[in-house]
């Protein structure tokens, strides 16, 4: 497959790198698009052989849309800081550009926050989340009060030393190779202190209140040995999503494209083959182009993997852990729905 043309999407005076993946052939196929974590580049991801196949392997079944964050990778270096909203504005610039008029959204790790965000506020312009490794609250939460300003230091000291894949890729951080691209690539993704900020937007944003809101289909995925972000912050989102579908895999990576990425690519398309399809308007509607829903008639042809199922679990207001639903092949997927007030923040109608 050839290198994917790189194209900017204009967000005010702000260029925002993306690029589109269509290569399904045939019938119209359904728009994903990936929300990044911290940081990326989309001309790296291209050149690391397991990013790619992975972005190949999504690319199969889907029109797949990726783009840098302003600030990050190819995108506008000099804009500032983007805060959650400013993303959310930035993503719908990229969906207008790429013409992905009603995708499915995959967040990863930090960029699941902000997916969570456009799905509350924007209900009407995705059709459905799919979540790998995200957290409601940034683990720097953690850092005691007296730390946070010298931990943070450390970070821009630390940025693009390979100092972070013993937790974000456990299996790879004795692959000294390994470690010297990931240093190239937080070089090339971002500068030291543009890192050390977004963490910092990252510690400050709390999405918690429109959780209640996020009623579409929603796949959580998280690793159960996850170093990075750890489980436990996946079984939390689980429990506060109404319409949520929990699936934990055995592995320590926090990177999607490592360990046994072939599991998250067909959790995704079993996911998706359970979505309603898209036909195109009339094009008499004066919106050729905009796409609405019908239903499925077909099961799934992904890979062998039992699919999760939402099973009514605990109201609001009761505690405790929520049910793990064991099977052979997946012993501690967990499947709950909690009811949860609604948040009174406006949303999009």
């Amino acid at each position: 497959m050839e290198r994917p043309k790189t194209r900017y999407a204009r967000n005010g005076d702000v260029g925002v790198a993306y690029q589109v993946v269509d290569q399904t052939g045939g019938d119209e196929p359904l728009d994903l698009i990936i929300v990044p974590g911290l940081v990326s580049h989309l001309d790296l991801t291209w050149e690391d052989l397991e990013h790619a196949q992975f972005c190949k392997e999504l690319a199969r079944f889907s029109r797949l849309i990726l783009f840098d964050k302003r600030g990050t990778g190819l995108s506008d270096r000099d804009a500032g800081v983007p805060d959650l909203k400013t993303r959310v504005g930035d993503t719908l610039a990229v969906m207008e550009a790429a013409d992905a008029r009603h995708p499915v959204m995959f967040g990863d790790s930090e960029g699941g926050k902000m997916s969570l965000l456009f799905a509350a506020t924007h209900p009407r312009r995705i059709r459905a989340l799919a979540l790998y490794g995200t957290f409601v609250h940034s683990p720097t939460h953690v850092w005691p009060e007296e730390q946070v300003e010298t931990r943070f230091d450390l970070v821009e000291r630390a940025w693009g030393t390979a100092a972070v894949p013993p937790t974000v890729a456990p299996s790879r951080a004795a692959d000294q190779e390994f470690r010297r691209n990931w240093a190239r690539f937080e070089r090339m993704s971002a500068s030291a202190s543009m890192a050390a900020a977004l963490i910092r937007i990252d510690r400050e944003s709390d999405i918690s209140h429109v959780l209640p809101r996020v009623r579409m289909p929603t796949l959580l995925l998280h690793r159960s040995g996850d170093r990075r972000i750890s489980v436990e912050n996946g079984r939390d989102l689980a429990a506060r999503l109404p319409n949520a579908q929990y699936v934990e895999l055995p592995g320590d990576d926090h990177l999607h494209y490592l360990g046994d990425s072939d599991r998250i690519v067909a959790e995704i398309e079993n996911f998706l083959a359970t979505l309603p399809r898209l036909r195109t308007d009339n094009p008499d509607s004066g919106h050729p182009t905009r796409r609405r829903l019908e239903p499925v008639h077909r099961a799934s042809a992904a890979a062998p993997y039992p699919r999760a199922e939402i099973h009514p679990g605990s109201r609001a207001g009761r505690t405790g852990t929520p049910k793990i639903a064991r099977s052979r092949h997946n012993p501690r997927s967990l499947r709950r729905n909690r009811a949860v007030p609604i948040a009174s923040a406006p949303a999009e109608r």
